[in-house]
């Protein structure tokens, strides 16, 4: 994991106990609805911070962080630590449960 990879694309450690980058393309069915379920769960859990990123403008940080399909999601800690990663679109309670698992909400 290349923590300054997604510092150059806009993460900012210390932000939030909880933030996810996702990796998108426009094209992608499953990308929209990942976004629209993080841009929800940001709005009611201030301690989440979600970066959608277009994978076709960042092809340096796609082949650096080996994104294959989107959506691609990395899930980072305060300090800036992978949490995990999800290639494809997770399953909303399963977004919610590890949201909330990291951001101390309770759904």
């Amino acid at each position: 994991m290349t923590p300054a990879v997604l510092e150059g694309l806009g993460f900012r450690p210390g932000e939030a106990d909880l933030t996810v980058v996702q990796f998108s393309t426009a094209f992608c069915g499953p990308c929209r609805t990942t976004r629209a379920r993080l841009q929800h769960l940001a709005a009611t859990r201030p301690e989440l911070a979600h970066l959608d990123v277009d994978a076709e403008s960042a092809l340096d940080a796609v082949r650096a962080l080996d994104v294959r399909r989107t959506p691609t999601l990395f899930y980072l800690d305060r300090e800036g630590r992978l949490l995990g990663r999800r290639s494809g679109a997770p399953h909303p309670r399963e977004l919610t449960a590890l949201v909330d698992a990291h951001t101390g909400v309770r759904s």
